[in-house]
């Protein structure tokens, strides 16, 4: 029993590994923004911090197409159907490209109108609109890459992906330097400067992508089933598995947004402080998350193979060690918050702010990791896509996104005391989580 506990682990160890460091790298970017963008003035890091909530808007799209991808192509790749695999792969990158391309034009046309959601200062307007409308081909080039990377992960790849993604962010962080303040023979462009950035880095990943690809070294993009409509059984049940994700995705992050509509409507010293916080706890997290993605990984392909006791018991391993992830993460936030707030120039009121909100990073991040494991792993990794999304939505839309509405607008609470409303979400959920899991149904076999 030992020596298979040993086995199961060393299998997440080599999924996970991988994909954390690249959510790890994918945060730096933010934080190389923030970072610098803070050396400038408080204003353009407010800014960039507010406008990057259409990329996360737009990542949320982006999950759910790689999660639905997931929790097919795991089990299919699993049971050995290479060919069904590069069928979901089409699937995934037409919807994701399509999505990509509506975001870009966005971006592109109402930059200004799209800041108007976030906030009502002038000033954070105008910036905003120039990074959006500079990072407006971002989107839909993050569409194609985001969506090799997922398939990637599902065939032993993950350590490509990985490689690929962080060469990115390194060129991304290099471009940041030189364009934000004009480094050498290039223009100082501000907060422009780290949207250009972005595009590049985004421009580079897609050209690794495709030289591996040409060289045979990940699964291949079948470019005519981009545009093949059919209503094939793989095709529905695509949708089946991808319409409660995406729904959860856009529920979770419009309440998450929704956040930042609040903070944004609270001054800026709130938002900057927040932005920060927010950076350090992703970048935390990036361990959380990678094992929720190996979880369902490698539970997928255990379900697909019909070792359903197995993946029952390697299940609630994983559980316990998201907590115990959770907990070392919460720790390692208050460790480094001493050096982010001597890092960090902002003034002190978003000091003091940025202060107690790495507090409350640090024990949101247990039950993020949790949630994380089981809701974005486990119950997806036997096709129970629901759940989580009918939770997610009426944790957040029913009690913790009017209770923060009502404290910051009706009683108008402090900054503090809305933000500690804001932090609930993970905690209101657990009990009806835990239910549902001990109930196995999510426990299938879904391939056909």
């Amino acid at each position: 029993m030992q020596e298979n506990n040993k086995g199961i682990y060393k299998s997440l160890f080599t999924v996970v590994a991988p994909i954390a460091f690249q959510y790890f790298m994918s945060s730096l970017v933010s934080a190389s923004d923030a970072f610098m963008l803070g050396f400038l003035n408080q204003d353009s890091l407010s800014a960039s911090s507010l406008a990057g909530q259409i990329a996360f808007v737009y990542g949320l799209f982006i999950m759910a197409f790689v999660s639905g991808c997931n929790v097919l192509a795991a089990q299919y790749w699993g049971k050995k159907d290479r060919h069904t695999v590069e069928e979901v792969l089409a699937l995934t990158m037409r919807y994701s490209l399509l999505v990509g391309a509506v975001f870009t034009l966005a971006a592109l046309i109402i930059p200004e109108k799209i800041m108007l959601i976030f906030t009502n200062d002038s000033e954070l307007i105008r910036l905003g609109g120039i990074y959006l409308r500079t990072v407006a081909l971002s989107y839909v080039l993050a569409g194609f890459s985001q969506s090799y990377f997922g398939i990637m992960k599902v065939c032993d790849l993950a350590g490509l992906s990985s490689v690929i993604g962080s060469l990115a962010v390194v060129v991304n962080i290099v471009l940041n330097g030189l364009f934000i303040f004009g480094i050498g023979p290039f223009p100082e462009m501000g907060i422009a400067g780290a949207a250009l950035a972005t595009v590049i880095a985004r421009a580079f990943e897609c050209v690794f992508i495709l030289v591996v690809m040409i060289r045979g070294k990940c699964p291949p993009l079948r470019v005519k089933k981009l545009f093949r409509l059919d209503n094939s059984p793989l095709h529905k049940d695509y949708i089946r598995y991808t319409a409660p994700l995406l729904l959860n995705q856009l529920g979770w992050g419009g309440g998450v947004t929704m956040y930042s509509v609040i903070m944004g409507r609270l001054g800026t010293d709130a938002v900057a402080a927040n932005s920060i916080a927010s950076i350090v706890r992703s970048m935390i997290a990036s361990l959380c998350w990678g094992i929720a993605s190996g979880v369902g990984i490698i539970i997928g392909g255990m379900l697909g193979r019909n070792e359903i006791e197995e993946a029952k018991k390697a299940g609630g391993r994983f559980v316990r060690l998201s907590v115990l992830i959770g907990v070392g993460s919460g720790l390692v936030i208050l460790a480094v918050t001493p050096i982010v707030l001597n890092v960090i120039t902002l003034n002190d009121k978003a000091q003091y702010y940025l202060k107690f909100m790495m507090l409350m990073a640090a024990y949101y991040i247990i039950g993020n990791s949790l949630n994380s494991t089981v809701i974005g792993g486990l119950f997806p990794a036997g096709g129970d896509t629901r759940f989580g999304m009918i939770c997610d939505i009426v944790t957040l839309w029913c009690v913790v996104v009017p209770m923060g509405m009502i404290a910051a607008f009706w009683l108008k609470l402090p900054v503090l005391a809305v933000a500690f409303i804001l932090t609930l979400d993970e905690f209101v959920k657990i009990p009806a989580v835990y239910k549902h899991y001990v109930k196995y149904k999510w426990l299938k076999n879904i391939t056909r």
